[in-house]
């Protein structure tokens, strides 16, 4: 009798997607994460497959979940946005964050700084930024022939891929979109988007506002519309109870 042995199963490999360990260390450091990657996001909002994360674990080889690191900020091109909870590089295409950013904290030491360069280095990041808050310190590296070259001068630099410029000041870092406009913080983000929500309001009222006036000069529902990038239907559901007679105007 010939008995058959089944073949032996691999584990399945689990992925962590936390480590328990807090973003960030304290406020400031968390502050330059959040502002870093909502000005991304909001800066690559029309692009579907621009991917921007904040403290995702990246596991860039299948099979090995000790091979991982999580940037503060890390963008890849070529991969649509969505939620993740991790980004698994053979999942992706094979595409590895084009761009990281670092943002240090008084408890990240060097040897540990030294070690996610060789990982970054390692794994194909193109461009890599680190940026001290408490010494307003910024570095950057590139990738050329050979690897990750340090950039010897961070002043006014332009990144290939972002196309976003840095400034370093003695009162701190700044960062400027392709258009010359500053990175806001959330609070300006916040106060703009406001501003915006109430121009449109007032923009809308306007409107309101124009349609019995141009009712009483003569004008049509029609050429209302038309003037007011409006449909029939629209100018008629912006007008009061002004008294107008519509199958009047239309005929």
């Amino acid at each position: 009798m010939v008995s058959h042995i089944p073949p032996q199963t691999q584990p399945e490999v689990i992925y962590p997607d936390s480590d328990g360990k807090p973003v960030a260390n304290n406020t400031i450091q968390f502050r330059w994460i959040v502002e870093i990657k909502q000005n991304l996001d909001w800066l690559f909002a029309d692009h579907p497959h621009v991917f921007v994360a904040g403290d995702l674990f990246w596991y860039p080889v299948e099979g090995r979940n000790t091979i991982v690191n999580a940037p503060d900020v890390m963008v890849v091109i070529g991969r649509p946005k969505g939620d993740r909870l991790s980004y698994l590089q053979w999942k992706e295409g094979g595409i590895s964050p084009q761009v990281v950013f670092e943002i240090l904290s008084p408890s990240n030491t060097k040897v540990e700084m030294e070690k996610k360069l060789l990982f970054y280095d390692r794994y194909g990041v193109e461009e890599y930024y680190i940026y001290d808050p408490d010494s307003n310190s910024l570095q950057g590296w590139l990738r050329g022939e050979d690897g990750l070259d340090i950039i010897p001068q961070m002043a006014d630099w332009v990144s290939p891929r972002l196309q976003i410029r840095f400034v370093p000041s003695e009162t701190g870092l700044q960062l400027y979109r392709p258009n010359g406009e500053r990175f806001l913080s959330y609070a300006e983000i916040s106060q703009r988007l406001e501003q915006e929500h109430q121009r449109a309001e007032q923009a809308e009222q306007a409107r309101r506002n124009a349609v019995p006036q141009l009712l009483q000069m003569g004008l049509s529902v029609e050429q209302i519309a038309q003037a007011l990038s409006l449909s029939v239907t629209e100018v008629q559901s912006l007008v009061p109870e002004s008294g107008f007679d519509f199958r009047e105007k239309m005929v």
